[in-house]
């Protein structure tokens, strides 16, 4: 205790209560949801063709491109989207894999690839997609919600030389 001190032992204990206190909580706030539980809710809203469900996981200021449209601002964009898309295609099927989430106990990142299939409702033709993601999410008023969401499809390949 003379190396110490009785002043720095104090000092010591107290940091050593304080991260061991604090470590937990900032472990299993970050984590809680993990893995993503936007993406889970959004593969079956999507599944499910249940619009509502869908706009939900969305902020009122959230901004998303979706492939082959333009970026879209705010939660009347976004619904106005998904409505096109439930109007034309019954989705069949729908998966996020190759996930990755990065974040802390306000906002996430996810990134990874997805894939849906899709059946047109004209001529009930079935029509696959896949394609990458990223998206940010942010803790508001106790839930998670797509802040941004940027999805892609898969670039064709270059023609082989």
């Amino acid at each position: 205790m003379s190396a110490l001190g009785n002043g720095n032992l104090a000092r010591m204990l107290a940091l050593l209560i304080f991260a061991a206190a604090a470590a937990p909580l900032a472990a299993a706030d970050s984590t809680t949801d993990f893995p993503d539980s936007v993406g889970a809710a959004w593969v079956e809203a999507v599944k499910a063709n249940d619009l509502e469900a869908v706009v939900k996981l969305y902020a009122t200021d959230a901004v998303a491109w979706f492939p082959d449209e333009t970026q879209h601002n705010g939660g009347a964009a976004i619904r106005e989207s998904y409505k096109s898309l439930f109007e034309t295609y019954t989705v069949v099927d729908a998966a996020l894999s190759n996930s990755h989430h990065i974040g802390d106990v306000a906002h996430r990142t996810n990134w990874g690839n997805f894939s849906l299939t899709l059946k047109q409702k004209s001529d009930g033709k079935t029509v696959p997609m896949a394609g990458r993601y990223t998206d940010v999410q942010e803790r508001r008023n106790g839930r998670w919600v797509y802040i941004v969401d940027h999805a892609s499809t898969e670039p064709v390949p270059a023609p082989a030389k």
